[in-house]
């Protein structure tokens, strides 16, 4: 099956399959009738002071995506992925997020995780 990244402001495709929001806050200015989002564990997505950190500067990509991948292992957030691992499982899934670098950020961690990237 196939998981890709994209942004929650780009219009549903047909073979987006199921669309899992990974965002704690819901985007600005997406209406949620209009973004077709299926899940929205927000339990999956970075912690506070995690995205607080990052996007503050306060350091590189590789080390958000070490802490991110340990705040993963905490039970219910592998739980949460493991859900999405069976979403995989049964067929496409679209991780959704309001993020300008989503190559940069906490949904290509998932994606890799995924088995994807």
């Amino acid at each position: 099956m196939n998981v890709r990244v994209r942004r929650v402001y780009d219009p549903p495709e047909p073979d987006d399959g199921v669309r899992v929001l990974v965002d704690r806050l819901w985007p600005r200015g997406v209406a949620k009738d209009a973004a077709h989002v299926d899940e929205w564990p927000k339990g999956l997505t970075p912690s506070t002071g995690l995205r607080r950190w990052y996007h503050a500067g306060e350091g590189s990509y590789e080390e958000f995506a070490r802490r991110y991948e340990a705040e993963l292992a905490e039970p219910e957030a592998a739980e949460l992925l493991d859900h999405v691992r069976e979403l995989t499982a049964e067929g496409d899934v679209t991780l959704l997020t309001a993020s300008r670098s989503p190559d940069e950020s906490h949904a290509s961690v998932l994606l890799r995780l995924l088995g994807q990237g």
